[in-house]
């Protein structure tokens, strides 16, 4: 197949590249060229801003257009109505965001979307989800049965700029006592964005279309488990300190961020949706510990810099104190 990334110079189009590359695809990028200026090798590069430049793609074709930075809806929908007779099918990396609500779990493909804003809402953690349902509504109208659209979880491994699932390794290898979050069953969603490049390549080449949720691991993973195994794969011997909800939900930690990856038991959805039908069309996952080692070797290649997430040190110890002092208290009375 010949395949255009819109995107494609970062962390899960790095890897969609790779993937389709490793199956004997060729690949084209469209994109400004400011994460990969050099490019990357064996690519065609076609530098431009799609807001402004959807010119340069006039008169080519390809057989399948994935789209992985679209996030505003005129600029999908421009994108889309450029390409209509371009491709013969669409991908769209959307979500799990654009759901209504993450209260209850279990919720699949045909679950309540979020309302779109009006138009000039200031863009903000709280759009992100519902203007990527209406970056979807955009591609379905131009692409219909052409259209995939996929929504993933929490896209975590190496490459990931975010650091939210970093962090927790990391901070592990550190050893010493570790601030766990919540309870030691409580659940966790994520895939490896190795798995989900090779999976949306291979739904491309199989001809599937449509919406699929995509998350994992295939059974359920809970924080202990995590957090576990990240230990087992440093070797360094770390105390997990089971915090509880109510203390970190009255420093704000649900809303702060510094506890990446978790959620408090009135989102149990976060990490509970149902990937039935991305199971059926193949959907795998490698080991738990094998994109945790790989995510430490990532983190080491960058010569262990700053993690832009999680708590640091300070912040951890003084929540840690607080929390033996609470816990001395409430075992006193």
């Amino acid at each position: 197949m010949r395949i255009l990334i819109i995107g494609g110079s970062r962390f899960v189009g790095l890897h969609l590249t790779e993937a389709a590359r490793e199956r004997g695809h060729s690949v084209t990028h469209f994109n400004r060229g400011l994460s990969a200026p050099a490019g990357t090798p064996g690519v065609e590069e076609i530098r431009g801003d799609r807001e402004h430049d959807l010119a340069l793609l006039a008169g080519r074709t390809w057989d399948a257009v994935i789209d992985t930075p679209g996030y505003l809806p005129e600029v999908v929908a421009a994108s889309a109505a450029a390409l209509r007779q371009a491709t013969d099918a669409y991908c769209f990396i959307s979500t799990l965001s654009v759901y209504a609500s993450f209260a209850a779990a279990g919720q699949d493909e045909n679950a309540a979307l979020a309302t779109v804003p009006p138009p000039g809402t200031a863009l903000s953690n709280e759009t992100y989800g519902p203007l990527k349902a209406a970056c979807e509504a955009e591609v379905q109208a131009v692409f219909g049965d052409r259209a995939l659209i996929i929504r993933p979880g929490y896209i975590v491994g190496p490459h990931d700029p975010s650091d939210r699932f970093t962090y927790w390794p990391v901070r592990v290898r550190e050893a010493g006592e570790v601030l766990a979050p919540g309870i030691p069953r409580g659940p966790l969603q994520l895939i490896d964005a190795r798995d989900l490049a090779a999976w949306v390549v291979g739904l491309l080449e199989g001809g599937v279309r449509g919406v699929l949720n995509a998350t994992g691991p295939a059974a359920p993973l809970t924080w202990h488990e995590f957090l576990a195994t990240a230990d087992v794969v440093a070797g360094n011997g770390a105390r997990l300190t089971w915090v509880e909800e109510e203390l970190l939900l009255a420093d704000g930690l649900e809303r702060s961020g510094e506890l990446p990856l978790w959620a408090p038991a009135t989102m149990a959805g976060l990490h509970g949706f149902s990937i039935d039908r991305a199971l059926a069309a193949g959907l795998q996952f490698r080991s738990l510990a094998t994109t945790i080692a790989d995510t430490l070797s990532w983190y080491a290649s960058r010569r262990n810099g700053p993690l832009r997430a999680g708590l640091n040190a300070p912040r951890e110890q003084e929540l840690l104190a607080r929390y033996h002092a609470w816990a001395r208290a409430r075992n006193e009375a």
